[in-house]
């Protein structure tokens, strides 16, 4: 399946000139952090990876590029492994796995169903619209080894990204109810998560509220491409509120 244009990332600039230090990455306090925030994103790709593997056994003629696409999240878990590494922290799978819980659920239950839109809406819309958000926001605060392999994995997750938008596009019509649906019962998801993580951002010095415009914007954006009309993406929206 051919995919979308990948657009050009803009990679921020370190705050080298502004008045506001970067965090002491070298601080129990961050370490800490990093340990929780560390794991979400190894986490992350290997079930991205996991993900892909299963919308392969809906998507027999996608196979091969779906298989393509989760090796590139098993590189990006490496990647952010060495990044804990070195920083000698120890990465908290224990919790990482509990923060996806809820996700995973919905995602493997929708494989049993075979609900091709709803796992491509989880994991090719959602998961890669708040990791694109997350990465984004860590960029400009994070040390010079993990803001390299960060920079390299968001271009990668753009790609991730368009393959869902595509998809989706192509069978909207036949999908646009099962959207509507999945998104009433995932993005609260995503806003728990994030509200979840906010301390643990904040000590990196990424700030929620950064975090969830950007997640946000990239989602609306990704819907407006699909063809949701204005007024159904508002609505859609809207389920980020529910608590």
């Amino acid at each position: 399946m051919p995919t979308l244009d990948v657009p050009e990332v803009a990679v921020v600039d370190s705050p080298g000139g502004s008045s506001e230090a970067l965090p002491d990455f070298t601080s129990d306090t961050y370490k800490d952090a990093y340990s929780r925030i560390n794991a979400i994103v190894i986490e992350g790709e290997q079930e991205a990876h996991d993900n892909y593997i299963a919308i392969g056994t809906l998507l027999p003629d996608d196979e091969v590029e779906l298989k393509r696409l989760a090796m590139m999240e098993m590189k990006h878990a490496k990647g952010f492994t060495s990044c804990g590494k070195n920083l000698g922290v120890t990465p908290d799978m224990v919790f990482a796995k509990e923060f996806f819980a809820p996700l995973r659920d919905n995602f493997q239950n929708a494989v049993e169903e075979d609900k091709v839109a709803t796992c491509l809406l989880i994991q090719a819309l959602l998961i890669e619209a708040f990791a694109i958000a997350a990465y984004h926001t860590y960029i400009p605060v994070s040390d010079p080894f993990a803001r390299k392999i960060t920079e390299g994995v968001v271009k990668d997750e753009y790609i991730h990204l368009n393959y869902g938008e595509v998809w989706l596009k192509a069978n909207l019509e036949d999908c646009r109810e099962e959207m509507l649906e999945a998104n009433r019962e995932n993005l609260p998801l995503i806003r728990k998560m994030l509200d979840q993580v906010a301390a643990d951002a904040a000590v990196l010095q990424m700030d929620k509220e950064d975090l969830i415009e950007d997640f946000l914007i990239a989602y609306q954006e990704s819907l407006t491409e699909i063809g949701f009309t204005t007024r159904e993406i508002t609505r859609m929206a809207a389920a980020a509120l529910v608590a």
